[in-house]
């Protein structure tokens, strides 16, 4: 039974929820947790009356944290969310409350899965799920920058008008400003981008990518469909046991924290990292992320 419980079902969640519903996947039972109990039965209910189109059968009820003992998968979408003039760390003492509430009933549960975290400021958030389950690292997995590379290899393909998936490039380091392209190692194909696109229209296209939650943010309050379809590759990367490369927030023994980098992903978790051959101007950047990082988790109170 590859079972999945989601908490949080505010719109990143249900993003999740509705965009698993619609796509083949390998889960088969999806349990809702969220503190307003009336809302999870209303939303259990209408993704129920979609699957007769839906091309998967998916058992679909509202729950709690006993849910939580066999589910292959726990997902956390829940925490406050990013207002206008925000930044993600902004969010940080906050969401930090929340989780140790929250990974303290699951764990009470028996679970002993894979956790999927959603919630802002990512890689923190990430961490502290870590620390406050005890579970192994491979067995913690943050959506780091698979959202910022989705949006960059959209906006490269959008630029060059070829399909995204022939871009083979990536976003890496903090899911926040200090986020940034190795573009050394960015190609269309089998050719660099740097025959594509001068530095400027690089530079141009990064700056686009690193702001774009802040733009989406002004115009439309919030979002969510991105992430909720990075949550779904994720969830079938695991439960297919694809081995599949992707940009999530994963565990850097060298520093003790976690962060964006390209990793295999299969049915045990992170299975491995896929080392990134950096120039010494990426090398400094990604350090300068990695300190961000590290500084925010000694301000957590």
């Amino acid at each position: 039974m590859n079972k999945v419980v989601l908490i949080g079902c505010g719109n990143v969640g249900m993003s999740y929820a509705y965009a698993l519903l619609n796509q083949n996947t390998s889960v088969n039972e999806l349990v809702l947790i969220d503190l307003n109990k009336e809302r999870i039965i209303g939303e259990a209910m209408d993704l129920n009356h979609c699957l007769a189109f839906a091309p998967n059968k998916i058992d679909i009820k509202a729950g709690d944290y006993s849910d939580c003992k066999d589910a292959k998968i726990v997902v956390i979408a829940a925490g406050a969310n990013q207002n206008k003039g925000e930044t993600r760390m902004d969010l940080i003492h906050k969401n930090s409350k929340i989780f140790k509430d929250i990974i303290k009933n699951v764990m009470a549960s028996g679970f002993d899965g894979i956790f999927l975290v959603a919630t802002n400021p990512l890689d923190i958030m990430t961490y502290l799920t870590w620390k406050y389950s005890g579970l192994p690292t491979n067995k913690i997995i943050g959506t780091g920058t698979s959202l910022d590379t989705a949006r960059l290899r959209y906006m490269i393909a959008d630029k060059l008008s070829v399909s995204p998936k022939n871009v083979h490039a990536y976003v890496i380091g903090e899911h926040g400003d200090s986020e940034f392209v190795p573009w050394s190692n960015a190609n269309i194909g089998l050719q660099n981008i740097k025959d594509y696109l001068n530095e400027k229209q690089l530079d141009e296209i990064y700056i686009s990518v690193r702001d774009a939650a802040y733009e989406i943010i002004n115009r439309k309050g919030a979002t969510y469909y991105g992430i909720g379809m990075c949550l779904v590759r994720i969830t079938n990367a695991i439960l297919n046991n694809d081995n599949s490369i992707i940009t999530v927030s994963t565990y850097d023994e060298n520093n003790n924290i976690f962060v964006g980098l390209p990793a295999i992903i299969n049915k045990k978790g992170i299975k491995g990292k896929i080392f990134v051959n950096l120039t010494e101007e990426e090398t400094k950047k990604l350090q300068h992320s990695i300190d961000i990082i590290k500084d925010a988790i000694t301000k957590i109170s």
